[in-house]
């Protein structure tokens, strides 16, 4: 049998017995420097987020009676999604600041609670935010956002409700856009479930369908001489946001970015108060209507059971 000269046993024992030099210079390093009074066999740990689940609510202000009308405002975009709009003037700064302003106007004149899906430059997912109003059984969701447009001349507020198709072109190319803030680099965020499409067919939905459409016809009425409206009627659009919520809702187009009169109005004082004042006469006009007798199923059948409190 062939045996191995001392130069190989050597090399062999050195490759075995290398690894747990370094080993061992590793624990002595340790105790010298990396973790003073630990040495081997000490555990670090990490505190890890919680599993991602429902995200949090939001506060509801306002009275303290529940059975008070409950409006949730929807603030367009956020965080890394910017929405429309260049430079200084970006579509999620601007919906935000119209969702504060008609929440002061809401809450200014009592009678009904308030929350906002965000307060702050977060970002949600579209099913988010209507879930969000689902949650709290909301009686109205009102989505806030801003448009963008290459040709010349477009200009003014739109009010959109829910519609399998578009009611124009336009309504069409909006909705192709607003439903891809869910996502970023072609990679979908919040995923659309049977279930949200059957909602789309399902026969309960007529009379919320009914309730938007009646409280769109009011913002038209209310902001007549306040706000320039691009279409003097209602549109409809498959919007995500508003597939998403089974109880009245409807989205708020309120002008161009793109265009400077419509940009300089919707950054001013004056025109946030006036959208926040058309907005906010609607409200209490549509809660009044429900609240009379006679008038259709009645605020139980939208999730929330709120009377009315005082039309303008």
């Amino acid at each position: 049998m062939h045996r191995p000269d001392g130069s190989r046993l050597l090399a062999i024992a050195l490759l075995v017995l290398a690894p747990i030099a370094v080993f061992a210079a590793m624990v002595a390093a340790d105790r010298r420097f990396g973790a003073p009074g630990r040495g081997l066999g000490y555990v670090v740990r990490i505190k890890l987020p919680p599993v991602a689940g429902e995200i949090g609510l939001p506060q509801v202000r306002g009275p303290l009676d529940a059975s008070r009308p409950l409006v949730v405002i929807d603030a367009g975009h956020g965080g890394h999604d910017p929405g429309a709009g260049a430079g200084a003037v970006r579509e999620k700064t601007l919906t935000l600041a119209l969702a504060k302003a008609l929440r002061d106007e809401l809450l200014a004149h009592g009678g009904i609670r308030v929350a906002l899906t965000r307060e702050d430059d977060s970002f949600l997912v579209l099913e988010e935010r209507a879930g969000i109003a689902r949650r709290l059984k909301a009686d109205l969701f009102i989505s806030i956002h801003a448009d963008s447009a290459t040709a010349e001349g477009a200009s003014g507020a739109t009010i959109y409700t829910l519609s399998d198709r578009g009611s124009n072109e336009n309504a069409a190319r909006l909705a192709e856009f607003e439903n891809r803030a869910d996502t970023v680099n072609g990679v979908e965020l919040g995923g659309q479930s049977g279930d949200v499409n059957a909602i789309l067919v399902d026969l309960s939905q007529r009379d919320s369908r009914a309730r938007s459409a009646s409280f769109a016809e009011l913002v038209l009425r209310e902001g007549q001489g306040l706000v320039p409206f691009r279409e003097r009627s209602m549109q409809s659009a498959a919007f995500v946001v508003l597939k998403s919520a089974d109880l009245p809702s409807v989205l708020v187009e309120s002008g161009y970015i793109s265009n400077p009169v419509d940009a300089a109005r919707l950054t001013s004082s004056q025109g946030r108060k006036a959208i926040a004042t058309t907005l906010a006469r609607a409200v209490r006009v549509y809660f009044a209507r429900q609240s009379e007798p006679g008038a259709g199923a009645g605020a139980e059948a939208t999730g929330g059971g709120a009377a009315a409190t005082g039309a303008p």
